[in-house]
């Protein structure tokens, strides 16, 4: 099919096919703009649709350096180009008011340019003389403005005697120069709005940084960022903030810095574990007692909740809280006053709360084993933690804080391999942050070789997580005999395991608890827990 240029100029339907080229070239560069906002690509299918359907030939976009030439003028150089050579391309330098092009950057106005070999500025600086067609060859330049200032040129070669108007050629030009400015603006303003959102990330990331390192806590998977936010937007409150999440999972931490965040940072922070005291100790501990209260009370003694007085107390695994003492624990939160074991006058105490349960409270509400009216006056604001395994892309970071934790303490220089990393990542932690920094401290204290790969790890971590690790045929080898009993939660055995366990060793509760895959303390831990004792 012959193309628009070899029609006779008298032919009635040569100005329509005209038209039609240059239609389907806009069409294919907007299509192409609407698919990528990358100006190389869109600015390359310009000018190759330029040469093949109008004969507007060694298109270049010529665009100005940010360095300055060697005498301190402005330069620019050929940025995009079809239909000329790499080193073509690298000769197309031009100074501002050098030649043709460079009177159009300085200038502002297009240049019409109608015998190259007539013109004295042009330079055949790109292209030499004797590569063009030995026809009269015009060439086209105009200039490509971005916000009213020139930065750019867009020019071609241009066989003169053709059956086109050059007008025709111009009209299409000057909207192809107007899209490139509007395309260089565009990446501009993303350049500009990226910037402005890295620099925006990169404050936040020290901003998340200054408070995990202030709080004490480590990484920056959303789950930590979104309880960490959380937190500082209730820390300059007064109300209770219930701490909710699997054993291990950092609460202490959390309710640290609940404190530290909060207007009474500078006043005692005073931390209680409720699993730890036997029940008849309850109410002395927390409430305080009077001389001869009980036998062996010597002296008066102020309990906990007088030891925070204007500070914070920290109440962990409150779930365990006998519910004997909930109404005494509800009426000092509700009414700020207190009374000592043995006492009759009441004590006023300023006291935030801040507590902490891997129990579901609210089901034991429904069971009865708490208090539905305390219940609802500790869950004023609940924070729930992630578990470890929610928080992968933390693990890395949190271990290698072990790993240098460990080796300053007990003075080792022991180091764990990409390989090992990688294996604590695919690791569930049953017992979270409490059982991943017992694991690196195991290893550190008892490694072999100051490096530790994948292989050696596998001594040290639960034996679940080392059967499946291991092939399956064949027992494990001695040396490779685990170091530490898998982690079992306090939920682990029920009742009628424990009962049966100690009928069957006939109230041995040492052998008991190794026929459970327990320890004694874990053993008599569970014992209490379901008053078997």
């Amino acid at each position: 099919m012959p193309s628009p240029a070899d029609l006779p100029a008298d032919r009635p339907d040569a100005a329509t096919d005209w038209r039609g080229q240059e239609l389907l070239l806009m069409r294919q560069v907007m299509a192409l703009v609407g698919r990528s906002l990358a100006p190389a690509d869109v600015f390359h299918e310009m000018l190759h649709l330029m040469s093949e359907l109008l004969g507007l030939n060694r298109g270049r976009l010529v665009l100005v350096d940010d360095d300055l030439a060697p005498d301190g003028t402005r330069q620019a150089a050929i940025r995009h180009a079809y239909g000329l050579t790499a080193a073509e391309r690298a000769r197309g330098r031009y100074r501002w008011g050098e030649g043709v092009t460079g009177r159009v950057l300085s200038s502002g106005l297009p240049a019409i340019v109608q015998d190259v070999d007539a013109e004295p500025l042009f330079l055949f600086r790109s292209v030499r003389r004797a590569q063009l067609p030995p026809q009269t060859v015009a060439f086209i330049a105009l200039p490509v403005a971005v916000r009213g200032a020139t930065v750019g040129v867009l020019a071609c070669h241009r066989i003169r005697s053709r059956q086109r108007h050059l007008n025709d050629d111009l009209a299409l030009l000057r909207i192809l120069a107007t899209l490139a400015g509007q395309l260089l603006e565009l990446e501009q303003l993303v350049a500009e709005q990226t910037r402005q959102l890295q620099a925006r990330n990169a404050a936040l990331e020290r901003a998340l940084d200054s408070a995990a390192a202030r709080y004490g806590l480590i990484g920056r998977s959303p789950p930590l960022l979104q309880a960490l936010a959380e937190l500082e937007r209730v820390s300059q409150s007064q109300a209770t903030v219930l701490l909710l999440g699997e054993s291990g999972s950092g609460k202490e931490l959390f309710a640290r810095a609940v404190h530290l965040a909060s207007p009474r940072r500078d006043q005692p922070f005073i931390k209680v574990n409720c699993a730890a005291i036997p029940e008849s100790l309850f109410e002395s501990e927390l409430f305080g007692h009077e001389r001869g209260a009980f036998t062996g009370a010597a002296g008066a003694r102020a309990g906990w909740f007088e030891q925070a007085h204007q500070g914070t107390l920290f109440l962990d695994e409150i779930g365990e809280l006998p519910l004997a003492l909930q109404s005494k624990l509800l009426r000092t939160l509700q009414e700020g006053t207190l009374v000592r074991l043995g006492g009759s006058r009441e004590v006023r105490v300023d006291v935030r709360l801040v507590a902490a349960t891997h129990r579901d409270l609210a089901r034991d509400v429904q069971a009865g084993r708490f208090r539905q009216d305390l219940y609802y006056r500790l869950n004023v604001v609940p924070i729930r933690l992630p578990s470890l395994r929610e928080r992968r892309e933390d693990i890395r970071a949190i271990a290698l804080h072990f790993v240098s934790r460990a080796n300053q303490a007990h003075q080792r220089n022991v180091h764990l391999a990409a390989d090992a990393l990688a294996a604590l990542e695919a690791h569930d932690w049953p017992g979270n942050i409490r059982e991943l920094g017992n694991l690196i401290e195991r290893v550190v204290l008892l490694a072999e070789d100051p490096l530790v790969g994948a292989a050696a790890l596998r001594r040290f971590m639960p034996e679940h997580e080392r059967a499946a690790a291991r092939p399956a045929s064949g027992p494990l080898p001695a040396s490779e005999a685990p170091l530490v009993r898998e982690y079992q939660s306090a939920q682990s055995h029920s009742v009628q395991a424990l009962r049966d366990a100690l009928a069957r060793h006939h109230g041995n509760q040492t052998r008991a608890a190794q026929s459970l895959g327990l320890t004694l303390r874990q053993f008599s831990y569970r014992l209490r827990k379901a008053q078997l004792r």
